[in-house]
């Protein structure tokens, strides 16, 4: 039984595409009516992390994780961020190391396995803002792989203020992740991710002259090659594989004790075969699958008079039922 057998997602006629469902909101959805309190905070080992707080005085938070690249100004966060805040949430959309629009002090960022920084997110919410009495985690692809392994690694030991979870259009398999990114038909995702990743070496090199370098940056054209070269080194793993062995959260999976949901689109195109845990969810007490048709990588449109798209309504019904 956690297997959502039929999903209730039904995509418009023309967004029964894959790249429409991906690029459409990105690059033309327009979210209004959410307005932010940025904090910053300090993280144990010197640096910061930019928060965003979307407030209406409620008792309950939603604590938002965005992907890859993203940050708290991304159409899904907001969307998101509005969808519970109209439902009595507050909402809490933080920015990973280096993506809130300033470049982080240390010479390391943010990675799929980063959970450190979640936790400091959570224990910053628990002591200075007691009168939330309910957190709910929500996440979006590397953001819903690092909240997929919070709540795997500590199992039952997860604040009991949290009450339940769900993570959209997850890479939990980096590895396999990573070959569907390599894919000639995802070049022009690779592309671009590639791009933005250079800039953010290039701003680290500015702040870090010496300590980092570009050189024979025009040979990388992968995940693995930018792993390889940056992400591992630099945050203490061995190589790409040992990245994307101890980071992916799908080895976490069956350690969650909360409620928690899945979303995992059948036509994304960032997504391999393992990265739909259809096992470890079969028969877990506490986790869900859901696998719609269509919904692209973070998509799921939806055209309706709330302007909101069906993950949102997902999420909020999904966290809704456990308080």
């Amino acid at each position: 039984m956690p297997l959502v057998s039929r999903s209730t997602y039904q995509a418009p006629l023309l967004f029964r595409n894959r790249d429409l469902q991906t690029i459409f909101p990105s690059l033309f959805r327009t979210v209004k009516g959410v307005s932010y309190r940025r904090e910053r905070i300090n993280t144990p080992d010197g640096d910061f992390l930019d928060l965003d707080w979307s407030e209406t005085g409620a008792c309950r938070l939603a604590i938002i994780s965005h992907g890859l690249e993203g940050n708290s100004e991304r159409s899904y966060v907001l969307g998101m961020a509005r969808a519970f805040n109209r439902r009595g949430w507050d909402a809490l959309a933080w920015n990973m190391r280096g993506c809130s629009g300033e470049p982080n002090r240390l010479l390391r960022s943010y990675h799929s396995g980063a959970t450190e920084d979640l936790e400091a997110v959570i224990a910053h919410v628990q002591e200075d803002s007691p009168r939330y009495r309910i957190l709910a985690l929500i996440g979006f692809s590397l953001g819903g792989n690092v909240t997929l392994k919070y709540l795997g690694e500590r199992g039952q030991a997860v604040s009991p203020l949290i009450v339940g979870a769900v993570a959209f259009s997850v890479p939990c398999d980096l590895a396999s992740g990573a070959r569907q990114m390599a894919k000639e038909r995802n070049r022009m995702y690779m592309s671009r991710f590639i791009r933005l990743l250079h800039e953010k070496i290039l701003a680290k090199m500015v702040l870090m002259p010496g300590k980092i370098t570009d050189d024979g940056y025009d040979q990388i054209k992968t995940f693995y090659d930018f792993d390889e070269r940056y992400t591992a080194p630099l945050h203490g793993f061995k190589g790409a594989e040992d990245y994307y062995r101890r980071s992916s959260s799908k080895q976490f999976l069956p350690a969650v004790t909360i409620p928690t949901l899945v979303v995992n689109a059948k036509d994304d195109p960032f997504l391999g075969p393992e990265c739909y845990p259809v096992t470890e969810a079969s028969g877990h007490p506490k986790m869900y699958l859901e696998i719609p048709s269509w919904g692209g990588h973070v998509g799921f449109v939806s055209f309706n008079q709330e302007g909101e798209y069906w993950s949102e309504t997902r999420a909020a019904s999904f966290l809704g039922d456990l308080v």
